[in-house]
C-alpha cells in the first residue's frame, strides 16, 4: 500500500533526488512520481524491490504447488 505521504511530483523528485535517495534507503518504502498530476512512475531502493520479488516467486510457486493436480488428489483421500 502506498502512503499519501510518498506521493511527490517528478519535477520535485528531479530538484531532491539526494534526499530521495536517502528516504529510499532507510525506509525501503516505495515514492509514487506524478506527471502533470497523474501517478507515472514507482520509485524503490534495489534492495526491497528486490525482496518485493522474491516474496511475489514464493507467492506464485506456492499457488502452483497448491493448485497442482497431484496435491489436490492427496488432499482428497
Amino acid at each position: 500500500m502506498v502512503n499519501i505521504n510518498d506521493i511527490h511530483s517528478l519535477s520535485d523528485f528531479q530538484r531532491n533526488t539526494k534526499d530521495f535517495v536517502k528516504q529510499l534507503e532507510s525506509n525501503k518504502k516505495p515514492v509514487v512520481l506524478t506527471i502533470n498530476g497523474k501517478a507515472a512512475l514507482v520509485v524503490q531502493d534495489a534492495t526491497a524491490y528486490q525482496t518485493l520479488l522474491d516474496q511475489l516467486e514464493l507467492a506464485l510457486s506456492v499457488a502452483t504447488i497448491k493448485e497442482s493436480p497431484v496435491l489436490q488428489r492427496a488432499n482428497r483421500i
